[in-house]
């Protein structure tokens, strides 16, 4: 295989991964032939990644578990941290490799880094590593963490910056429609048509279809975003950003309060160390205490 057909196999595992089509990667990159040893280590990586957002762990800790790759080190390290019920000693952990001397080649170190410190909500950290990865990705996350932190100038900044290094990549194309949605306003259209492009283009996956279904609901369009999120949910039913969309909207719509309880509890059985059903949680002791605190005496 040429090395022009090699970087085209990867382009397509990346697109996949990035537009949520999970299973379509997997695919990809098990057919895929390709010779250069670097591009089938990005492959693999990307392959492994699949799994991991289907919480399949152990195929890939079977697979990692002797022989394992430098390169892939750090994806044994994430499935640790979304495995252990104790996530300080994998903090511990990450702590100490990246206290000594890394190769600063290996992106996919910094984005897992990065994945930890952001789940654990230490941006800054986060956007340190992230500063060290000179690639799209890497500042697709920190545009990301700067949403997050509600600096969408910072956010914006970052987005010219990928789209000067390529302004046509599907990665750019995301954070222009999560930039358009965070400003709101004329710019919720935008991002509706930029994800479904990329849905005419690469298939709708959950994530382009929550996407699409954000938008509605910013502008109270709530039966479009019903429709959307019903769509996301056949493909995958257990998809944590359509069932937090649905409570969402379940509120939102005026719904009978049990059937955004309904989608709660099932987030909540499934995804227990997602962080919206952590801060979910803290917030319900804080409220729980407050009762009992305000609570009329005997």
């Amino acid at each position: 295989m040429s090395r022009q057909q090699g970087a085209d196999g990867l382009l397509e595992v990346k697109n996949a991964y990035y537009t949520g089509n999970y299973q379509c990667c997997i695919n990809e990159a098990q057919n895929v032939r390709i010779s250069d040893s670097h591009v089938k280590l990005e492959v693999d990586a990307y392959l492994y990644r699949c799994y991991i957002a289907q919480q399949k762990y152990t195929i890939v800790q079977n697979e990692l578990a002797e022989n394992c790759h430098t390169y892939f080190k750090p994806l044994k390290l994430l499935i640790e941290y979304f495995l252990a019920e104790d996530k300080i000693s994998v903090l511990k952990k990450l702590d100490d490799i990246l206290s000594k001397d890394i190769d600063a080649s290996n992106h996919l170190l910094f984005l897992v880094g990065a994945i930890i410190y952001y789940r654990e909500q230490n941006y800054e950290a986060a956007l340190q590593l992230l500063n060290q990865g000179d690639n799209l990705e890497c500042s697709a996350l920190s545009l990301q963490i700067y949403l997050k932190m509600d600096r969408i100038d910072l956010a914006r900044k970052e987005l010219k910056s990928m789209q000067d290094k390529d302004e046509d990549a599907v990665l750019t194309q995301l954070c222009q429609a999560w930039v358009n949605i965070s400003m709101g306003g004329d710019k919720l259209e935008d991002a509706y048509y930029i994800f479904q492009e990329l849905i005419d283009k690469h298939g709708s996956t959950p994530l382009l279809l929550n996407g699409q279904a954000i938008c509605f609901i910013h502008q109270g369009k709530f039966e479009e975003a019903d429709s959307a999120l019903q769509q996301s949910v056949s493909k995958d039913s257990n998809n944590s950003d359509s069932l937090i969309n649905f409570v969402v909207l379940s509120r939102l719509s005026g719904k009978p309060q049990e059937v955004a309880k309904r989608y709660l509890i099932q987030l909540q059985d499934i995804h227990k160390n997602h962080p919206f059903v952590r801060d979910f949680a803290i917030k319900e002791a804080e409220f729980n205490r407050l009762l009992l605190q305000y609570a009329p005496s005997g």
